[in-house]
Parts: structure tokens; sequence; C-alpha cells
């Protein structure tokens, strides 16, 4: 009998373990998606009026006052230039409105050739681009990485098109400490970013693979080259614009 009442005893204490890391493993996955899809929710009505990213910038310069830790100058996309987000979807994302966020083809070409060359290629869209910019961190990290993926996939199916691409160009870096079409335009060519030109539009974004470096300002040779390649690309194929 008292053997019995041990493997009893023992068998209750395993069943009360696997309880309590299941009971552990549901509040985690509560509390991970209350404090995922929540904000997406709420972005999806409301424009962000932050991001991790100017916070971050904000560090690294020392807290500069001049660097933004706050986005001031938000524009709705029917009031954007249709030539920027053309000139935009073209350099970074043509399969926009075709993919539910993520370019798999893209994504296995990446892989290609990075596992055979020394080159690091990115197969991000501009969907993923905007799940990093708006809620997470610039690292490169499987932690980051999946976590994108997530809110990726969140946003593509809680928010239209139209919010991920009003969003995507009023939080993105355009150049050091700037933030937002509408002040990347003000600052380089002194207008709103609603009566950009296809060139200017074109040389924006040209430099988003790189705004810090690549300059706008005075174009280097390969920025030149890829203006004219979006350029050539906008006059040849037409992007409808979802408002």
């Amino acid at each position: 009998m008292p053997r019995v009442k041990k493997k009893i005893r023992k068998k209750n204490i395993q069943i009360s373990i696997k309880i309590y890391f299941i009971k552990i493993f549901f509040d985690v996955l509560i509390f991970f998606l209350i404090f995922t899809v929540i904000p997406v929710l709420v972005y999806r009505l409301i424009d962000p009026p932050t991001t991790p990213l100017l916070w971050i910038r904000w560090v690294e310069s020392g807290y500069d006052k001049s660097h933004p830790t706050f986005l001031k100058h938000w524009v709705p996309l029917n009031q954007i230039s249709p030539n920027l987000v053309r000139a935009v979807i073209v350099a970074e994302d043509q399969k926009f409105y075709n993919h539910s966020g993520f370019d798999w083809q893209a994504v296995e070409t990446a892989i290609k050739i990075n596992l055979a060359t020394d080159k690091t290629v990115g197969a991000s869209t501009i969907s993923m681009q905007t799940a990093r910019n708006v809620f997470l961190w610039q690292d490169r990290n499987w932690l980051r990485k999946s976590l994108e993926v997530w809110f990726t996939f969140l946003i593509e199916n809680l928010w239209t098109k139209k919010r991920i691409l009003e969003v995507y160009l009023n939080v993105i870096e355009w150049g050091n400490g700037m933030f937002g079409c509408e002040h990347a335009s003000l600052k380089y060519y002194k207008h709103s970013s609603a009566t950009l030109s296809p060139v200017e539009s074109a040389l924006m974004a040209s430099v988003l693979p790189s705004p810090r470096i690549w300059s706008v300002l005075n174009p280097q040779p390969h920025v030149s080259d890829r203006q004219s390649k979006i350029l050539s690309v906008m006059s040849q194929s037409h992007i409808p614009i979802q408002y």
C-alpha cells in the first residue's frame, strides 16, 4: 500500500507540474497576443506618435535636441504626391499590391546569394519595413526577425494596403534625424511632399536603402544611377495607388 500511495503521489505531482507549465505557457501566450495585437489595432486608426528608431537615433546622437523623438509632419496618403508613392514602390517593393507581406521569391533569391557569396542581400517588403520601423528595433538577430514576421502578418491582416503605405511613408528615415516624407521634402526641396515631381521623388526613393549615408542633396554616382533606373520603370509601367 505505501508503494501504491507513493506512485499515486508521484503521478499527482507530475500532473500538477504539467498543469503549472501549461498555465504558464498560455499566460505568456495571452500576454504576448495582448501586447502585440492591441498596438496594431490602435495604429490602424491612430497615427503612431513616435517609433523605437526615433529614440534610438536620439540616444545615438548624444541626446541632441535637433534629433526628433516624435513624428511632427504626418501627411495622409491622399495628400502625398503619387509620384513619390510610385517611386517608393518601384524602389522598394514592386510586388507590394500582390503579396501578403512576404515576397517569397525574393527571400529564396536572397538566401542563395547570401550563402554563395560574401554579400548580404535583404528581401524586406514595404510591409516588413513598416512592421520593423513602427514596432521593433533595427538590429539583425533572430528574435527581431521572428517578431518582424509576426508583426508583418498582423498589419497585413488588420490594416489595409493603403494604411501600410501611409504609415511607411510617414515613419521611415530619409536622412540623418529626418523621419517622414513631409519632413524630408521640406528639408530637401523646400516644398510639401504633395507637389514632389517624378525626378524629386525618384531621388528621394533612391536613398532609402541607406538614408544616412546616401545623399539626396549631393547624390553619389550610384544614387544617381539608381534614380535613373527608378524613373525608367516609373515611365514604363503603371502602378495603381489605392487611395
